[in-house]
């Protein structure tokens, strides 16, 4: 599905680049805006691969992009996610061919911007931006290993977001990128995780996450944040099989991403079927 040589390559400049230097400069801002919102409508658009190498040309050198490292881990985890579906099932990983050098890139990406963030934050402890990038990049690497992967494994990083997002949210009710991350933590917890092991991880609750996701999608923000709220509302809705709403949803996205094929299969699924009711 994706070029083998291209990826394995990938990951090698990436691994490599990460030994070489533990510590760079790192900026939650974003240095180069035009390219980084090319990434996030590439991503958008579902071409994971193309966003990914264009969010790795600022999360490479310095002065390191956090923004650009999130989108990257991103990027990575939904390559890994396509590559691994197989007509809405999933391929055991011994069969997948390009996984193993996307997970090595996404590791690599990962570490390096975990690094680069805590590094930040020993100079700036309360730089609410890095202190967000960081809860992200902490979360995507625990969504990869229990959602895709289905390993049991990412506690530290687990518990790490969850105290940054519930910190943030105290100080900043109106980061609404905080907020769509921590309803994620209880919409998956209270979907996905089994009750004993609800109450170990702090506790969930499908029914907040829904309305916070609604209201952050609702709320007025930068176009690529109310993107990213309106995407988990979109999700959120299809795993609740809530089908009307998520049509709306998803005809609201797909005006600004008409390239995203997953949009456009779903539609061509339940969009007639929403019309007649």
């Amino acid at each position: 599905m994706y070029p083998t040589n291209h990826v394995f390559l990938l990951a090698a400049t990436v691994a490599a680049a990460t030994l070489a230097t533990s510590s760079i400069p790192a900026a939650a801002q974003t240095a180069d805006r035009p390219v980084l919102d090319d990434g996030h409508r590439l991503f958008y658009n579902g071409r994971y691969e193309a966003a990914a190498a264009l969010a790795l040309q600022s999360c490479t050198a310095p002065p390191l992009d956090l923004n650009a490292c999130e989108l990257a881990t991103s990027a990575l985890h939904f390559q890994i996610r396509k590559a691994l579906d197989t007509s809405g099932k999933q391929k055991p990983w011994k069969e997948c061919a390009e996984c193993p050098a996307l997970l090595a890139s996404f590791l690599a990406v990962t570490a390096r911007g975990q690094a680069a963030a805590r590094a930040a934050l020993g100079a700036d402890p309360k730089d609410d931006a890095t202190l967000f990038l960081l809860g992200k990049l902490d979360l995507n690497y625990v969504w990869l290993q229990l959602g895709t992967l289905g390993k049991k494994t990412g506690w530290k990083e687990y518990w790490e977001a969850r105290r940054l997002l519930d910190d943030l949210i105290k100080r900043r009710p109106d980061m609404i990128r905080a907020r769509v991350a921590r309803a994620w933590i209880d919409y998956i917890v209270d979907t996905r995780m089994p009750r004993g092991t609800r109450w170990l991880l702090g506790g969930g609750n499908k029914k907040r996450g829904l309305r916070v996701v609604r209201e952050a999608a609702d709320a007025p923000a930068d176009f690529f944040v109310a993107t990213e709220a309106t995407f988990a509302l979109w999700d959120m809705q299809v795993r609740e099989r809530q089908f009307p709403d998520a049509v709306a949803t998803a005809r609201r996205l797909a005006t600004d991403f008409p390239d995203n094929e997953e949009l456009t299969k779903f539609l061509a699924r339940h969009d007639g079927e929403a019309r007649r009711r």
